[in-house]
């Protein structure tokens, strides 16, 4: 079971590097951390598994989901034409 998960979280890391877009690349890294909480609860550590969770899958991905949504277009605005 370990095993399958590693290797889920290997395919996993590969798409949030080689994503295109952005949001998907973000997403990526939310589901690489609760695929983390499990692996950490499996090998009994529920505390780290408590904290990935919140930290890793809650609160960083709502802090790069609204970093992103607050520098769309921002570039383009900017520079002369």
């Amino acid at each position: 079971m370990i095993e399958v998960l590693l290797i889920i979280q290997l395919v996993i890391a590969i798409l949030s590097v080689t994503a295109r877009v952005e949001l998907t690349g973000v997403l990526a890294l939310a589901l690489f951390s609760l695929v983390s909480t499990l692996l950490f609860y499996l090998l009994d550590a529920p505390d780290v598994a408590l904290t990935e969770a919140a930290v890793g899958a809650g609160v960083t991905t709502l802090i790069f989901v609204w970093v992103l949504r607050h520098t769309r277009g921002k570039s383009d605005q900017g520079s002369p034409q």
